[in-house]
């Protein structure tokens, strides 16, 4: 849902990164990696700890690598399949790490169950929202668009534990309660859109043949 113009700004500060470390030999797939494993690492260590600021920081940081690797496969002027499919599998552990980390402070340290309940409903609508578009995809329809795609879950939960780390009242639960619905409603967008989707197919599969 960020708007083009937000990716092309971003793009300008990753694309000379991403430029450099090509010319350095790294490969795009070594860099998704390294975020993942780093946010996975820095997500179960610090969340669960209640080290929410420095966990933030730490994880927002891996994060970013996700835009240095589309940046490096730009300035090689291609992708490969194995690399799309490496980068897609790596986003959802990444995510499933983020969102459980958040889990487990809520039903631990945080003593939150209901709002460990929202961190589950935005861990597995996350989930979801990615995989009717993969699935959908693989079936030849479109699923695209939605209110809170990945960038926007990762931001609201990240800016939502970053300031109750530093003791702003009410942050996390604001954010996970406002993202576990605005999740759910775009599991309910992408399941419409690919209504919509296989409809128009169907619609244009049983179309006549223009005569001669």
């Amino acid at each position: 849902m960020l708007n083009v113009l937000a990716r092309v700004r971003i793009n300008r500060v990753t694309d000379p990164i991403g430029r450099w470390l090509v010319g350095h030999g790294v490969a795009p797939d070594v860099v998704t990696v390294v975020g993942t494993v780093g946010t996975v690492a820095a997500a179960l260590w610090f969340l669960p700890r209640d080290q929410l600021f420095v966990g933030t920081v730490v994880v927002t940081v891996f994060v970013l690598f996700d835009l240095i690797d589309g940046a490096m496969a730009r300035a090689r002027g291609h992708g490969t399949p194995f690399g799309a499919v490496l980068d897609s599998t790596c986003d959802r552990v990444a995510d499933g790490a983020v969102f459980a980390a958040i889990t487990w402070w809520c039903l631990g340290v945080g003593d939150q169950r209901l709002l460990g309940v929202a961190a589950l409903v935005c861990l597995v609508a996350g989930q979801l929202v990615s995989y009717i578009k993969a699935r959908a995809e693989g079936a030849g329809l479109s699923a695209d668009g939605g209110l809170v795609e990945r960038a926007e879950r990762l931001i609201v939960a990240l800016v939502g534990t970053g300031l109750h780390g530093l003791g702003v009242p009410y942050a996390l639960p604001v954010a996970l309660c406002v993202l576990a619905v605005a999740s759910v409603w775009t599991v309910g967008q992408r399941i419409l859109a690919v209504y919509r989707s296989a409809q128009a197919v169907a619609s244009d599969s049983a179309d006549p043949a223009p005569g001669p």
